[in-house]
């Protein structure tokens, strides 16, 4: 029986190797809504809608979408929207304090149930989630970039849908496909009935695609972004996007346990790293107050660890390959 005594997690210094784009040109959008952007061609063909800033301090997806923009990128066929979404935020980012713009009042990306969206109740965050939700009603196919504050290789998110775990093998980027059940603290963008409802037929899903301000990170959402467009027929090559070539295959896994923090003492054992395996079930991966997290079995993957994760908040999501 282990007998280690975790602590929590210091926040450490993050270096911030990214420069915020200018979306001046951007933020009052073409569509009605600021900060959305859509073109159509005459060809029919679905509404793709690729989203960035969900959270305002994942600058590495409004990079991508800016150069897309100025590069006056259009669809062959269909419809190609780009989507700042959280612009409040974002306008608060300073890379001396890049953790503290995540979002105004709440997580923009716990907000998308239908009857917490119809309600009165009122934040930056849920007035915003309502303004944008027309857009997100006409999306065919959608695509969140986003970017992880902790050590972790990169990832689709498919949510819990068929659907959504095909799309994600046809872009094929990340190599890595998590399909998960969300957060018990609400509701994803990936997650609206929209792209969830068994009678539905739009997609959604949502890549990690590195660590926040990493070079590395604006890279792998660019792949994803273009094998999206080539998936759907918009766009086949374009200067903006990298040339189609040759991918890792991909490993599929689905969520089999959700640790939620229950204490503020919530602390790993060791510092983790998002993709992690181990080996063996019922080892001892986290202390909560008293409670030993343990895993529930062997070769269990570890997938996005929050190393200070917060009491009522997701603190590691335990995965097993489906391909294994």
């Amino acid at each position: 029986m282990e007998t280690l005594t975790p602590t929590p997690m210091p926040l450490p210094h993050f270096d911030v190797r990214l420069r915020a784009p200018d979306l001046s040109p951007w933020e009052a959008g073409n569509t009605g809504v600021p900060g959305f952007v859509s073109h159509a061609a005459e060809a029919p063909g679905p509404h793709v809608m690729v989203l960035a800033l969900t959270h305002g301090n994942e600058i590495a997806g409004a990079i991508v979408l800016d150069r897309l923009l100025r590069a006056a990128l259009r669809p062959a066929r269909g419809r190609l929207t780009c989507g700042f979404v959280n612009l409040a935020a974002f306008h608060r980012f300073i890379p001396e304090q890049p953790t503290g713009s995540r979002f105004i009042d709440e997580d923009l990306n716990r907000l998308w149930d239908e009857d917490l969206l119809e309600s009165g109740r009122r934040s930056a965050e849920l007035d915003r989630a309502r303004e944008i939700r027309p857009m997100i009603d006409a999306a065919d196919i959608l695509l969140d970039l986003h970017s992880m504050l902790w050590p972790s290789d990169p990832l689709i998110l498919s949510g819990p849908t068929a659907r959504g775990r095909a799309l994600a093998r046809d872009i094929g980027t990340p190599a890595l496909v998590v399909a998960d059940e969300g957060h018990v603290t609400g509701r994803r963008i990936i997650d609206y009935a929209r792209f969830t409802a068994p009678a539905a037929e739009a997609t959604a899903v949502l890549v990690e695609a590195g660590q926040h301000w990493e070079p590395d990170t604006v890279t792998a959402m660019e792949a994803s972004v273009a094998g999206l467009l080539r998936h759907a027929g918009l766009v086949d090559a374009h200067p903006a996007l990298p040339p189609a070539g040759p991918v890792p295959p991909q490993r599929m896994a689905e969520v089999t346990m959700t640790v939620t923090a229950a204490t503020a003492g919530f602390a790993f054992v060791q510092p983790w790293r998002g993709g992690q395996v181990i080996e063996r079930g019922n080892t001892l991966i986290a202390l909560d107050g008293t409670r030993e997290i343990r895993t529930p079995h062997d070769d269990c993957m570890l997938v996005m660890p929050s190393l200070r994760a917060s009491r009522g908040h997701t603190a590691v999501r335990l995965a097993r390959f489906l391909d294994a």
